[in-house]
């Protein structure tokens, strides 16, 4: 019934189109419009031969279109905070347009003065805001947090929470975050399936949106009308080209990797490592 509520009145271009329900005893079913790609999940984790790594042109474009979603949740018209944002949620048409999908967890926004909605807390594990999980309350910023989110399983190719990972990088965010600022240690993070599609400077600008959008403090993060702004920009800067100096530091990269060095030019074998650190 919420989902009904929320896209029989919701109109978005990212936005799923409900075309009609059933409701009759115990049968509940929801029909959706045919989104032929499926889901982003699928295509960032999903290992079969069938399915393409998506392209960091594509990557920027699902993010971008579903950032466009969140944001005219969170507007005026709307006033929904959409609180179930993830990979999974995420439908592409068959032009790889993005469009939110599955509302069953959707809450009308605070109105008048309340500055958020207090619920019982719901969503999915390493998606979820941590101030939302400490106490329950609800705001638009809490789907930022998740925004961040999905947003660095798209820069690094890899699930929010992995425990088929080494012990340190079963979480993906702990991990990751001081990478991220760095031009030199960043290439740790991104998925090497795009290596070479994306200028550095966009990298670093798409990181640094991932980080504001997963600080602790939800007044540090930015609205989603500032991260479409953001995109928007990161896709002018890659549209410029990766410069000859950044095409010399991936091909540097290239080269230390096929003669087995680290990114200082050092062997890795003598790279030295506290015992606490061998595995």
């Amino acid at each position: 019934m919420t989902e009904i509520k929320h896209l029989g009145q919701l109109y978005h271009p990212n936005l799923v189109k409900l075309i009609g329900y059933c409701l009759e005893d115990d049968h509940r079913l929801l029909v959706y419009e045919f989104m032929p790609k499926g889901s982003l999940e699928n295509h960032l984790f999903r290992r079969a031969s069938y399915i393409q790594p998506l392209s960091w042109t594509i990557r920027m474009k699902v993010a971008l279109g579903a950032a466009k979603g969140l944001a005219y949740l969170h507007s005026d018209k709307a006033k929904v905070i959409y609180r179930d944002f993830k990979t999974s949620n995420i439908l592409l048409d068959l032009n790889y347009n993005a469009k939110l999908s599955d509302f069953g967890l959707a809450k009308d926004g605070p109105t008048g003065s309340q500055s958020h909605v207090s619920t019982r807390v719901m969503g999915t594990y390493g998606y979820a805001a941590p101030e939302y999980m400490a106490t329950g309350h609800l705001t638009a910023k809490s789907d930022v947090y998740s925004f961040g989110v999905v947003l660095l399983e798209m820069l690094s190719g890899r699930r929010v929470i992995d425990k088929n990972r080494p012990s340190r990088e079963h979480n993906l965010i702990e991990w990751a975050k001081p990478y991220l600022q760095s031009k030199r240690r960043i290439f740790q993070v991104m998925d090497a399936r795009i290596e070479g599609q994306y200028s550095l400077g966009a990298a670093l600008k798409t990181a640094v949106l991932a980080i504001k959008c997963l600080s602790n403090e939800p007044k540090f993060r930015p609205t989603m009308d500032e991260v479409v702004k953001a995109l928007e920009q990161i896709q002018d800067t890659n549209d410029a080209g990766v410069s000859r100096d950044e095409s010399l530091q991936n091909s540097d990269r290239s080269t230390y990797k096929r003669k087995g060095l680290n990114e200082n030019g050092q062997c890795k074998a003598s790279v030295h490592h506290r015992p606490s650190e061998r595995r």
